[in-house]
């Protein structure tokens, strides 16, 4: 016993951890589908589970904890924006998988130890198909793989839904080769201009709960310790890996179920669909990337979090306080207090306030190794400013055009602007003044 205590959303209480074995702890992580630029609440779990993965490696050792984080490389959307581009999914997911690893490296996250990608995994979902049909757990019809749920005595258990709520909140294609409304796709065709696989039903793609059920099972075997995601996986796609696995081994799938709450704008779930969303890419042109992470680190991890750049304004301001009082000392050990914040549930907002508490001069060096521990604090006291500069010479150059516009020597202001936009930062003037931001 560590004395570190979970939430697990399958018992919707803390429970102790543990480990299935203390010399190989494994945790999985749904990542991205790479069709565009993640936004910020996409980050939120990565930021979550690189906390849980520094935690664990700290108490169990870092030979001990292996950690996933799938890439989704096949899927509708991503087709959609091949087909668009006129490329192939390959170039699209590629880049955006690139982009995806860049930005959350820049949150100051931690590399997992397998970054698996669905279309590496074919043969393992093939077979997993064949074994729930032989089981009696899924069925084909019309080129279709499909899971049939009335099949499991059991289904809804993650996310304590009645079956007539499975089907009426079901995210689900009403088709008349279903045999139950509530049957989910594993497999379906593609037309002939549509990315596809070889297969026994014939030429098609997987759907996505799949994905994930087979890439864990070859990476970590039938039963692991600790599977995590957002808030809004929980049901179809967690509800659906759980279905899928289980059967298919007739053993436990994850013994601890962890989901990080939403991220709202103004109080609403920030999504690509409703528009309100801001990308991480977009927002690291603006911002150090350790004032994001401290944003995703402010609130309980299940506790919705409301976004927006005034809070990445006040938090840029508590890490330059930080740096100036930490400056380049030597860290010491992670403090205690911090270390047993985070045990009660990867209770992050009492680790910073713990932080706080260190933020003299006489405790630079216990601060700054809490910090660190928590991905905080990671630039040397040079670097950290050294944007600061920047933003001040490029306020003073606004200032002379101004000054410049207001004398009518419009040449002038045209080459400060012409001088700003040749360093990457671009201006826009409007009824309220003028603004910058970095070029894309």
């Amino acid at each position: 016993m560590t004395g570190l205590v979970l939430h697990n959303t399958l018992s919707r209480k803390k429970e102790p951890f543990t480990p299935i074995d203390a010399e190989n702890i494994r945790m999985y992580v749904c990542g991205p589908t790479v069709y565009d630029y993640a936004h910020i609440g996409n980050a939120r779990p990565v930021v979550v589970f690189d906390m849980l993965y520094r935690l664990l490696r700290h108490l169990f050792g870092a030979d001990h904890v292996t950690y996933a984080r799938n890439i989704t490389d096949i899927d509708d959307k991503i087709m959609a924006r091949a087909a668009v581009e006129g490329v192939s999914i390959e170039e699209i997911s590629n880049q955006f998988a690139d982009i995806y690893a860049a930005d959350m490296a820049a949150l100051n996250t931690l590399t997992p130890d397998h970054v698996p990608r669905a279309t590496e995994h074919l043969p393992e979902m093939i077979a997993m198909m064949e074994s729930l049909i032989a089981r009696g757990h899924a069925y084909v019809a019309e080129g279709h793989v499909l899971f049939h749920v009335p099949s499991m005595d059991d289904y809804g258990k993650l996310s304590k839904r009645s079956r007539d709520d499975l089907i009426a909140g079901a995210r689900v294609e009403v088709a008349p080769y279903k045999k139950d409304p509530a049957d989910f796709v594993m497999w379906k065709p593609s037309a002939d201009d549509q990315p596809g696989w070889d297969s026994p039903w014939g030429r098609g793609r997987p759907g996505w709960h799949l994905e994930c059920s087979c890439m864990t099972e070859k990476l970590f075997g039938a039963t692991f310790d600790i599977h995590g995601g957002g808030l809004d996986l929980i049901f179809p796609h967690h509800e659906n890996e759980i279905a899928q696995s289980q059967c298919a081994h007739g053993k436990p799938f994850v013994r601890y179920w962890m989901h990080n709450g939403y991220l709202t704008m103004t109080g609403e779930k920030m999504s690509k669909s409703l528009g309100n969303i801001e990308t991480v890419n977009a927002l690291l042109q603006d911002y150090p990337g350790e004032a994001l992470r401290l944003i995703l680190l402010s609130a309980q991890y299940r506790q919705p979090l409301d976004f927006s750049r005034d809070l990445i304004s006040e938090q840029k301001r508590r890490l330059d306080r930080w740096y100036r009082i930490a400056g380049d000392v030597e860290p010491g050990e992670a403090p205690e207090t911090v270390i047993k914040a985070l045990m009660d549930d990867l209770n992050t907002p009492k680790a910073l306030a713990e932080l706080e508490k260190l933020a003299k001069p006489e405790t630079a060096a216990e601060l700054k190794a809490g910090a660190q521990f928590m991905g905080l604090l990671q630039s040397t006291l040079d670097e950290w400013f050294r944007g600061e500069e920047t933003c001040l010479d490029v306020e003073v150059m606004i200032a002379e055009r101004n000054v410049a516009k207001k004398n009518r020597d419009f040449a002038a202001a045209d080459r400060i602007r012409d001088d700003l936009k040749a360093q990457g930062v671009l201006l826009e003037d409007g009824p309220d003044g003028t603004t910058w931001r970095r070029a894309d």
